[in-house]
């Protein structure tokens, strides 16, 4: 049965970054629906490891978003929402191996730190204060107290709770309606059209589909990763922690794979092995090299993990775009047609400061941060 339905702003992804935008409109006294061609949380969001990160955010745009995020993920959390999400403020240990990265972690988190992160150098033989089971030997690492984790599923799934949203899932978007004037009006779905002044493109990996259909370009790309999975361990890694060359490999522009060891616990038990990139289109074969490497990055960094089982693999896609920077706010080569997508895999720490970036540009308000970096039309610029 077809329907039209009528509201202020439809949101085009059910994942972490529509849900919070979904949010931040509702709150803003927006009437919104969500639509997505899957589940809730099915994309990306589902496939991540639920990082909110600071410690691998060079001084920057992308960095002064996730603070932002960090701030407002951690008020949802005394706000209620923090044991749905399985909200842990749990804080990062970046570690060095040799001297060499060392001194480059000691760098960054420098200038980090005059962009108000937190950032404590941890000695040597202090690292295992921290994290008893490291590998010893390392050169030394920074605490980054303000990382945290959530749940990426259960974070969608509550965000978009909180809104109280119209949510329609299996819902495929065909096409963006637009008026004569080339404004946009709504989308067009296999179960009928949503009329609204406003579409959000917060389809993630598949947002330059989106933005297509509404005749203008936004080069996203899948960036592959893998995750391993371990059987439930008692409490023994207590931060997320990684290598310092983790930093480097997030900024890369490589196609090839390249992994480099990030390890943390959950609530249940399980720890979850990252990390690995590479641009392979959307193929989701099995990679034993990349899965190898993840185990041996693992145990590297704690070995008493050669002697844990993995119990599964999941492969996701980061929306890669190629200046490392999300897409977020008004499109100008189509009015009505705002961009939330582009995060490539910092979507889930990021999605509450977009969310609410997006919410202030939907309503006129002035935002929190200075959206010229995120303008969605700047690769058209540089084409010209």
């Amino acid at each position: 049965m077809s329907e039209s339905l009528t509201c202020d702003v439809v949101v085009v992804g059910a994942g972490v970054v529509g849900a919070a935008t979904a949010l931040y409109a509702a709150r803003a006294g927006l009437d919104t629906v969500v639509v997505d061609r899957g589940p809730v949380g099915g994309g990306t969001t589902g496939a991540g490891e639920g990082n909110l990160l600071v410690s691998d955010k060079e001084p920057g745009p992308e960095l002064e978003l996730a603070l932002l995020s960090a701030r407002l993920w951690a008020a949802l959390a005394r706000e209620g929402l923090g044991e749905a999400v399985e909200y842990e403020a749990k804080g990062g240990v970046v570690v060095a191996g040799t001297d060499r990265a060392l001194a480059g972690l000691e760098k960054l988190a420098a200038e980090q730190r005059a962009a108000g992160v937190e950032a404590v150098p941890v000695p040597p033989d202090r690292l295992t204060d921290l994290e008893p089971y490291l590998t010893p030997g390392l050169a030394g690492g920074m605490h980054y107290p303000q990382d945290a984790q959530v749940m990426p599923a259960l974070a969608a799934a509550h965000l978009l709770r909180a809104s109280k949203a119209r949510v329609l899932t299996g819902r495929e978007v065909t096409g963006i309606l637009c008026g004569a004037d080339g404004a946009v009006r709504g989308v067009r779905t296999g179960r009928g059209d949503l009329h609204a002044p406003a579409v959000v493109n917060a389809a993630g990996t598949w947002g330059g589909e989106v933005a297509a259909r509404a005749g203008v370009s936004l080069p996203v790309l899948p960036r592959r990763g893998f995750v391993l999975v371990t059987e439930p361990l008692p409490p023994r890694i207590r931060h997320k922690v990684y290598a310092a060359d983790y930093v480097a490999d997030v900024a890369s522009d490589s196609a090839a794979l390249q992994t480099s060891p990030v390890v943390e616990g959950t609530p249940a038990g399980p720890v979850l092995i990252g990390a690995s990139r590479e641009r392979v289109g959307f193929d989701r074969s099995l990679s034993l090299p990349a899965v190898r490497a993840l185990a041996a990055g693992a145990t590297g960094l704690f070995p008493f993990l050669a002697r844990v089982r993995a119990m599964r693999t999941y492969a996701g896609f980061r929306p890669y775009l190629p200046d490392h920077l999300p897409a977020i706010g008004p499109d100008p080569r189509a009015p009505g047609l705002f961009h939330a997508c582009g995060h490539e895999g910092a979507g889930i720490g990021l999605a509450t400061g977009t969310g609410q970036l997006i919410a202030q540009a939907l309503t006129g308000r002035t935002p929190d941060l200075d959206l010229g970096p995120f303008r969605p039309d700047r690769f058209t610029e540089e084409a010209e």
